[in-house]
């Protein structure tokens, strides 16, 4: 029986997943290679976001535990060998490859219970997809990576004088993760981060904090690792997490999510000029050029949904030829109609919750907006109904289509981060590539076309980090995902993101 049927098979519910979640969860904090409780003895809740209650606590970090974990990832990289030492830096990924590998039903269950991912995304990229490259490519590049080169002679200057390039790691990394893929974003941050002879401070989101404990846990008991080359401090307090930001022990800030927080993070990390990697918010279009065939497109549009919507690089602007919108807003409303929604333990639910009440609140209200701007909802537009009981108190969005508004609305704007898709329409398709690049995003996008390389020819045109090209993938760990304009800078995995974790050094000698 393969995993998916056992998984259906056993007709969990999210009551049960919570449960078990809370039973399996690791709560302490890790720092300087010890496991243990805040120093205040605080915790925080873990709220599901499926039913709205609370399924357990986690350590909440405070400014001793942020300051002494800091000190232990300085003191590691400096005192160390872990910096030089990359057959240590290797094996130590590689045993933490294999200890999440020995746990990854629990992480399928926990991922389920405290980021209300559908089961059926934990196959993708909330797990098994990340979990099979996320260490194991930057592991292996390790060997094969160019740590030093040779320049060559120098033209002028004494005869034998002659030059090197080295590479070296930048030093601490601050790592700051969301909420919506929080393995995914963590085992690649983790990854490229240590691989590189880096040491790190992962400070997660409040509302997923124990996937990255239970890392915590299998990092100090599973791996060879110094003392305080890895440490994770889940905490509530953004003052506590901003220390990251603002000690000049830290030398690089890796951050995932919002635009805002990534502006704010960047103007307090000038003050000691930092390297700051921001992968941050997009707004993506989806562009059906005039010959794209409906019956690809339309079943592609539901990836709006995906993860009820909540995340950055799904394509949430769709873009048709005005010939055909009245078309296709039909077919897409009757489809968003049909996807499934309801308890994320559940095979079958292809919509499940968003992350939190303020969340479920902001996004109603940007539909309300979407409404008094002139948008058409056609269906959805409110909190998912019919739900059955045990879901009663969980954060539930209708899937959502909006139609006969204009690029320049609010909606079509700004990110939504819920099960929200816009119908917009153009004329021609160089209409079609000014209103894809028409926006102060630039992460994400696709497009749908007859010919292979005319679809390749537009997707060049897009302003954008990334592109699907008839449904073609780009993620792995060995491609460089991120984003242009406000959606970021830097990128993480491939060799653009393992390089952004190290230093330059030129030497001349004799």
């Amino acid at each position: 029986m393969t995993t998916i049927e056992q998984s259906t098979s056993a007709g969990r519910t999210s009551a049960d997943v919570n449960s078990e979640a809370g039973r399996n969860a690791e709560q302490r904090l890790m720092i300087d290679g010890v496991l243990r409780a805040s120093r205040s003895g605080d915790t925080f809740d873990n709220i599901s976001p499926a039913t709205g209650a609370v399924i357990g606590v986690a350590a909440a970090a405070g400014r001793e535990d942020m300051d002494e974990a800091i000190g232990a990832a300085r003191r590691a990289f400096d005192e160390t060998e872990w910096s030089t030492d990359r057959a240590l830096r290797r094996r130590v990924l590689l045993q933490l490859h294999e200890a999440l590998v020995s746990e990854q039903e629990q992480l399928r269950t926990e991922i389920i219970a405290e980021a209300g991912s559908p089961l059926s995304a934990t196959y993708l990229a909330q797990l098994d997809w990340p979990l099979a490259d996320g260490l194991t490519y930057p592991a292996e590049l390790i060997d094969t990576y160019e740590w030093e080169r040779d320049l060559g002679p120098l033209s002028f200057g004494p005869a034998d004088n002659k030059r090197r390039v080295y590479k070296e790691p930048i030093g601490v990394v601050g790592a700051i993760a969301p909420w919506n893929f929080p393995f995914e974003i963590i085992v690649n941050k983790i990854g490229q981060a240590l691989a590189t002879g880096n040491t790190m401070i992962l400070k997660p989101d409040p509302n997923t904090p124990w996937t990255s404990t239970r890392i915590g846990r299998l990092m100090a008991e599973h791996t060879d690792i110094p003392a305080g080359v890895f440490n994770v401090v889940p905490t509530p307090n953004n003052s506590i997490a901003e220390m990251l930001v603002s000690d000049p022990r830290v030398d690089m800030i890796s951050f995932t999510g919002s635009t805002g927080v990534g502006k704010m993070l960047q103007q307090k990390a000038s003050a000691s000029l930092k390297r700051v990697f921001l992968e941050l918010g997009g707004k993506s279009a989806m562009i059906a050029l005039e010959d794209a065939d409906l019956a690809q497109v339309i079943p592609s549009a539901a990836q709006a949904c995906l993860h009820a919507g909540q995340g950055c690089a799904l394509t949430t602007r769709l873009l048709v030829p005005n010939s055909r919108y009245d078309e296709v807003v039909e077919m897409v409303t009757d489809m968003y109609g049909q996807l499934p929604v309801g308890d994320p333990a559940d095979l079958q639910t292809f919509v499940g919750p968003v992350i939190n009440v303020k969340q479920k609140a902001r996004i109603l209200g940007m539909l309300q907006g979407a409404a008094a701007e002139g948008g058409r909802i056609t269906v959805g537009g409110g909190a998912a109904k019919n739900l059955p009981e045990h879901l009663a108190g969980g954060f539930y969005i209708e899937p959502t289509v909006i139609a006969g508004t204009t690029n320049d609305a609010t909606i079509a704007q700004q990110e939504v981060f819920g099960p929200v898709l816009t119908v917009l329409g153009y004329d021609t398709e160089d209409q079609a590539v000014r209103i894809a690049n028409d926006s102060m995003y630039g992460l994400s996008g696709a497009i749908f076309s007859a010919s292979t390389e005319h679809g390749l020819a537009v997707a060049k045109r897009i302003r954008t980090g990334s592109m699907s090209v008839n449904g073609g993938v780009f993620y792995g760990a060995d491609s460089p995902y991120g984003g242009y304009k406000v959606s970021g800078q830097g990128r993480q995995n491939g060799l653009e993101g393992f390089e952004q974790h190290l230093e330059t050094k030129a030497i001349g000698f004799i």
